[in-house]
């Protein structure tokens, strides 16, 4: 009768040794098993499980082992002898070799792909998982984003609607990734304190070319003190990861509001402070020189009888709300766009728009959308470029919520040489 055995290593350092099986009949390390076996003692990886096959010995019926089997290593075929020093002796030797040569292997992966994010001090990842680090010494911040399946519209492209969300993803990741981030949503620690957030106030973003379902957008942004006293101007610019083209350029001035009385605030000096590291202040380089941005035009106020197009009864919902209980400004954006001229969605694209917030919407309100095309809807061509200025305000009141003003180019048409212009104006 055959038996397989299996031997295991223990989980402390420890040798293997076969004589552990059986009873030993006399000791020394060359002692001799009741098997005929020698109690070769080598080192051992441990966890290392090694089966050896031994020859079980027969029993009477008692229990007395029969002597057909001596206590002698002459009992012992020489090939079962070999067997046994290969298995028990060799074989942990190797082990201990692959194991060495394992974990250099090992370290040098993980060193290698270590050495390839490395940056210099000022261009240091500073979170893996949103992809985003800061650069241009520290006063940039950049982050990669992938155009999804449900971000683009009926021409395959980002609609504009994705293009702010991904701009507001970055300005919360810029806070965070400088090590600003307080307890609220992109917030500073001196700002949580004092209940502050920011709210924008103005925004202007021009588009070249709409990125298209999976394109990488590579977004940086900055931001400088802003032409209002208590307001803080944020700066992106959307570069195509893979070519480097330009894609549109966005500029927003941010206000404080505390969160409880929901009335506007004064930027305090201790936040002033925290955010004074990280801010652009004068020319800090080509970079900044090169990306420079207009002034905000002047906003037509706009009423029912002066609009060309009046959209009434948009109410807002609990969806449409951020963490800062009110409605997202990029829902107004989809308020004024769906109230644009259908004969100007079909055959144009918007590439500019200049927008002014007045007052934040909770749920249940109810909005009025006002369009007039500049120069009347009668000047609307099909292959001309197109103004329109824009208002939403409270229904039952008429209290104005934002102002604007869009540009709208025929579709295929390309407007770089409109993003070239920035640096002029």
């Amino acid at each position: 009768m055959v038996a397989t055995s299996t031997i295991a290593a223990p989980a402390a350092n420890c040798s293997l040794t076969t004589a552990t099986l059986v009873t030993k009949i006399s000791g020394g390390s060359d002692s001799v098993t009741s098997l005929g076996m020698k109690s070769n003692t080598k080192p051992c990886c441990r966890g290392l499980r090694v089966k050896v096959k031994a020859q079980a010995p027969e029993k009477n019926i008692n229990g007395s082992i029969l002597n057909n089997y001596s206590t002698t290593t002459t009992e012992t075929t020489k090939e079962e002898e070999k067997e046994e020093t290969y298995i028990n002796s060799e074989l942990p030797e190797w082990n201990m070799l692959l194991k060495a040569i394992m974990g250099l292997f090992l370290a040098t992966d993980i060193q290698w792909p270590l050495s390839k994010l490395r940056r210099s001090q000022h261009d240091k990842l500073v979170d893996s998982f949103s992809q985003g680090r800061l650069v241009q010494g520290g006063y940039v911040f950049r982050q990669n984003f992938s155009i999804r399946s449900y971000e683009i519209g009926p021409h395959r492209t980002a609609t504009i609607g994705t293009l702010i969300n991904h701009l507001q993803e970055t300005v919360a990741n810029h806070v965070r990734g400088a090590g600003l981030l307080g307890d609220g949503f992109a917030s500073t620690p001196e700002m949580t304190r004092r209940n502050l957030i920011w709210v924008v106030a103005k925004m202007q973003v021009i588009v070249d070319q709409y990125p298209s379902w999976g394109d990488v957008v590579q977004i940086d942004t900055w931001f400088t003190s802003a032409s209002e006293k208590n307001g803080l101007a944020n700066h992106w610019l959307l570069r195509d990861a893979n070519t480097g083209q330009i894609l549109a350029k966005a500029t927003s001035v941010w206000i404080l509001m505390n969160k409880i009385t929901r009335k506007l605030s004064k930027i305090p000096e201790e936040v002033r402070g925290e955010l004074e590291p990280f801010q652009v202040i004068g020319e800090l380089g080509s970079y900044f020189a090169n990306h420079r941005f207009p002034e905000g035009r002047k906003l037509s106020k706009l009423h029912d009888n002066t609009a060309d197009f009046v959209q009434a009864g948009l109410t807002t919902r609990l969806s449409d709300l951020d963490v800062h209980q009110h409605v997202n400004f990029s829902r107004y954006i989809g308020w004024i766009l769906e109230n644009a001229p259908p004969s100007i969605l079909e055959s144009h694209e918007l590439y500019d728009m200049d927008l002014a917030f007045r007052r934040e919407c909770g749920v249940g309100n109810v909005l009025k959308s006002l369009t007039a095309v500049v120069g009347g809807s009668s000047s609307i061509e099909a292959g001309s470029i197109i103004e329109c200025d824009h208002m939403l305000q409270l229904e039952n009141n008429g209290h104005e919520v934002m102002r604007g003003r869009t540009k709208w180019r025929p579709k295929g048409f390309n407007n770089i040489a409109n993003i070239g212009q920035i640096s002029a104006e």
